[in-house]
C-alpha cells in the first residue's frame, strides 16, 4: 500500500505540482490525464500495462457496484413512547413502530438518510431520517387503532376547526401552536379547548378566547377556569370590581383596626 502511495505520489503529484488550477474541477480534470497516462505505461519488466491487466483479467471478476452509497451509520437506545414512537434524541425526531413494541427498548440505527429500528436484532421499523424537531414520522399501520386518528392530528386540521368557530378561536389555538415546543402537548389542548365548543356552545367559548387573549395566557387550564367561573360571561365592568372579602372568623374586619 505504502508502494502504491509512493507510486501515485511521483507519477501524479510530481507531474502537477508546479501547474495553476482555478477551479477544483480544473484539477481533478488534470489529475484523471495523469492517472490515465500512468494506468497505461507499461508495468516493470512486463509487456502489458495495469489497464491492459484490469481490462483482460480483472474488469470480469468485479460483482457491480451496491445500488446505494455506502453511509457511516451510529446507534443508540430509546424506549418506545406510549402512543407507538420513539424519540431519535440528536434531531429531537419521532418515528412510530409498530405498536405491540409499546414499552419496549429498542435500538436505533442512522445514516445521513436514513432511520431503522431494531428489537432483539430484527429490524421492526425503517424511515427516511428527518431533521425536523419536536414532529412525528408515523407509518400508520404502525398504529393501534385507538391511535389511529391521532396519527391525523395537523395544525392545519385545528386551525381550519377553529376558523369555523371565530377568527378568535382561530388566533386563541394560534398561538397555542406557536408557542409548544412538543407538538402532541400543543395538540391535547388544542382539542381540549375545542371540544367545548359542544359542551358549553359556540358564543362561550368564543367570549372564553377572547377574554384569554386579553390575558395574554394560552393553555388548555385557562379557558376552562374562564368557563367554569362563568367569568366569559362577565362584562368589563363587573370583572374589574373588587372581589368581596369571604366571612371567616379568623379575618379581621377594618373595624378591628379602628
Amino acid at each position: 500500500m505504502e508502494g502504491a502511495v509512493k507510486i501515485i505520489y511521483s507519477r501524479i503529484y510530481a507531474k502537477l505540482r508546479t501547474g495553476e488550477y482555478f477551479t477544483l474541477e480544473e484539477l481533478n480534470k488534470a489529475i484523471l490525464v495523469a492517472l490515465e497516462e500512468h494506468n497505461l505505461t507499461l508495468l516493470r519488466g512486463r509487456n502489458y500495462s495495469r489497464r491492459q491487466q484490469f481490462e483482460e483479467v480483472e474488469r470480469q471478476t468485479l460483482a457491480p457496484l451496491p445500488p446505494l452509497r455506502y453511509e457511516l451509520k451510529k446507534q443508540l437506545f430509546a424506549t418506545v413512547m406510549k402512543n407507538g414512537h420513539v424519540s431519535m434524541s440528536v434531531d429531537k425526531h419521532y418515528y412510530s413502530v409498530p405498536y405491540r413494541f409499546i414499552g419496549k427498548k429498542v435500538k436505533l440505527m442512522y445514516s445521513r438518510n436514513t432511520v431503522e429500528v431494531f428489537y432483539h436484532y430484527e429490524r421492526i421499523a425503517v424511515h427516511p431520517r428527518t431533521k425536523s424537531p419536536y414532529n412525528y414520522t408515523t407509518e400508520k399501520d404502525h398504529l393501534a387503532s385507538a391511535h389511529r386518528f391521532v396519527s391525523d392530528w395537523t395544525p392545519e386540521r385545528f386551525l381550519s376547526w377553529a376558523t369555523g368557530i371565530h377568527e378568535d378561536v382561530n388566533l386563541y389555538i394560534l398561538k397555542i401552536l406557536d408557542r409548544k415546543q412538543h407538538p402532541e402537548q400543543a395538540y391535547k389542548s388544542c382539542v381540549g379547548i375545542l371540544s367545548f365548543a359542544k359542551k358549553v356552545g359556540n358564543e362561550r367559548l368564543i367570549k372564553a378566547c377572547q377574554r384569554a387573549l386579553g390575558y395574554g395566557i394560552y393553555n388548555y387550564k385557562t379557558i376552562q377556569t374562564i368557563l367554569e367561573r362563568g367569568m366569559d360571561k362577565l362584562d368589563e365592568t363587573e370583572e374589574n370590581k373588587p372581589m368581596e372579602m369571604p366571612l371567616h372568623e379568623n379575618i379581621r374586619g377594618e373595624e378591628y383596626y379602628q
